[in-house]
């Protein structure tokens, strides 16, 4: 097996996903140099930013908002939507725009102001699902045509990495969970209402960016960004969905989805966010992907949850019994686990079981 080289040495033993990514920006650094930079994780159904987040050499990080505001709803220069479909997953400011860098509404509104001279943006990506974002910023030379190339073929490689620490690293205790949690933002995007279950749940949120609210809480980007997408949506400048999965610190998982309600004349109205734990159906496609299970993989899976026989699965899925026992052996392999028991507590129990079944 070829062992990683260049920047991408020493990535695989990264504790977590902060960790790889100081790593993977500091071997970057010395290949394509930059000034600053802002790496992310992100949801990979829906391409929302989630945490962790890591912010350097770009001063305060309430410039985030509007970084992540400008994205969704103006930008229309190698916005990261289309990036994450582009054949090449990464490319630079000025190389896209012909040197021309004020065709971009986020140069001309932002890293102007900003002092900074170009951007260089990849999506950390397998396949169509991106599981991260690096913005690399310079404050005088553009990013050459080769190191945007450079970067791009990191693109696969550190979403590799990335994705694995969507596992929590044990099984989560048993604990009672608030129920829904609900925050209103008016047509400006100001909140303008919550309940005391939200402010459970976002004390429960990892650090990161978060930008204060007239409700006397601080709000965290991913929030923020969860509302500016369905904002976006409601508008018509997004089709995506604004929903995205969050792991607290305490290893559970939540999920924050939002929607923009009707207002009089059939206007947009307030945007309506909602935070609370998962359904199973959730995060099964989000942790089997992070074991690399392909989509058969995951149905087998399940079915092997329910109990069933060889023979029964073979028959649901319409496929041979040896083709069941083969895939399964797969599974083995990819979860680390020797048997069908231990597979699905890897997969299933382990991960959202307890935030989804509090104790009696």
């Amino acid at each position: 097996m070829n062992r990683p080289r260049g920047a991408m040495a020493g990535l695989e033993r990264a504790a977590d996903a902060v960790e790889l990514f100081e790593r993977a920006s500091a071997g970057l650094r010395r290949l394509v140099p930059f000034d600053s930079a802002v790496w992310r994780a992100t949801d990979p159904e829906t391409g929302l930013i989630t945490a962790p987040m890591l912010v350097q050499n770009l001063g305060s990080g309430e410039g985030c908002a509007a970084y992540w505001e400008n994205e969704l709803l103006e930008e229309t220069v190698v916005p990261y939507r289309e990036l994450a479909r582009a054949a090449v997953p990464a490319a630079g400011l000025r190389d896209s725009t012909g040197d021309l860098p004020a065709r971009s509404a986020r140069y001309r509104r932002l890293l102007r102001g900003w002092g900074i001279h170009d951007e260089l943006r990849a999506v950390l990506r397998i396949g169509d699902r991106p599981w991260g974002l690096v913005s690399l910023f310079r404050d005088a030379e553009p990013f050459r045509p080769d190191e945007i190339a450079l970067v791009a073929a990191r693109s696969r490689p550190l979403a590799t990495l990335l994705r694995r620490f969507v596992r929590p690293p044990a099984p989560v205790p048993r604990t009672g969970v608030p129920a829904p949690g609900l925050i209103l933002f008016d047509g400006t995007g100001e909140a303008m209402s919550i309940n005391d279950e939200a402010r459970q749940h976002l004390a429960s949120l990892p650090k990161g960016p978060s930008f204060p609210s007239p409700l006397g809480v601080r709000l965290p980007i991913w929030v923020i960004g969860t509302a500016l997408q369905a904002r976006a949506v409601a508008d018509g400048r997004d089709h995506g969905d604004a929903r995205v999965r969050i792991r607290t610190t305490e290893g559970r998982w939540l999920v924050c989805h939002a929607s923009c309600l009707t207002g009089p004349g059939g206007r947009p109205g307030p945007v309506a966010l909602v935070i609370e734990p998962p359904a199973p159906a959730d995060l099964a496609v989000l942790i089997a992907e992070s074991y690399g299970l392909t989509p058969r993989e995951l149905d087998i899976t399940q079915l092997v949850a329910r109990g069933m026989t060889t023979a029964e699965i073979a028959a649901t899925l319409f496929i041979t019994p040896h083709t069941v026992r083969d895939r399964i052996k797969t599974l083995f392999a990819k979860a680390d686990v020797s048997s069908r028991g231990e597979l699905v507590a890897r997969l299933f129990t382990d991960h959202y079981w307890p935030s989804s079944h509090p104790p009696n």
